[in-house]
């Protein structure tokens, strides 16, 4: 009999999200994000500018110009989440994400924690921190469970 070396789902997802996050344009945080469900893949999105906007690389960064720590003041940042890019990409499409799972390179944040409740995503597995107590204590409220899969191991800021 020849053994193979197969990931389980979780695994396999997570390097998925992996290589999505190679697409992003943005020059602190390179995020990945795909939604499952039923063991398929839906979409995926990655951190960056809208569609036909310049990218952060070419713009520039004013988060960084202004020496903004990750986590905070997000609304000074060009940029889409991952996990927001993911979510408008099943709207564009009209494919239903209810009851579906999130893979992500990284703990999401506040304002994705609130569009993933509202989603109806029940599960979020993560690899990677992001310091954000209150998207911890939205999904905790809203029964959304995260699974965190070890340390981060792409790149990041």
């Amino acid at each position: 009999m020849i053994l193979l070396n197969r990931p389980g789902w979780n695994d396999y997802f997570m390097e998925i999200a992996r290589v999505v996050a190679r697409r992003s344009t943005c020059v602190r945080r390179q995020v990945g994000a795909i939604i499952v469900k039923e063991r398929r893949i839906l979409c995926t999105g990655y951190n960056g500018a809208p569609a036909g906007l310049p990218h952060c690389a070419e713009a520039g960064c004013l988060r960084e110009r202004l020496g903004v720590p990750s986590g905070e003041r997000h609304e000074l940042c060009r940029g889409l989440h991952a996990e927001q890019n993911a979510i408008i990409q099943a709207a564009l499409h009209g494919i239903s994400i209810r009851g579906g799972t999130f893979y992500i390179t990284h703990r999401p944040c506040t304002l994705c924690a609130k569009m993933i409740c509202n989603a109806e995503i029940r599960e979020v597995f993560f690899q990677g921190d992001y310091p954000d107590r209150l998207a911890l204590d939205i999904f905790r409220e809203a029964g959304v469970k995260l699974v965190s899969m070890g340390p981060e191991t792409g790149e990041g800021d």
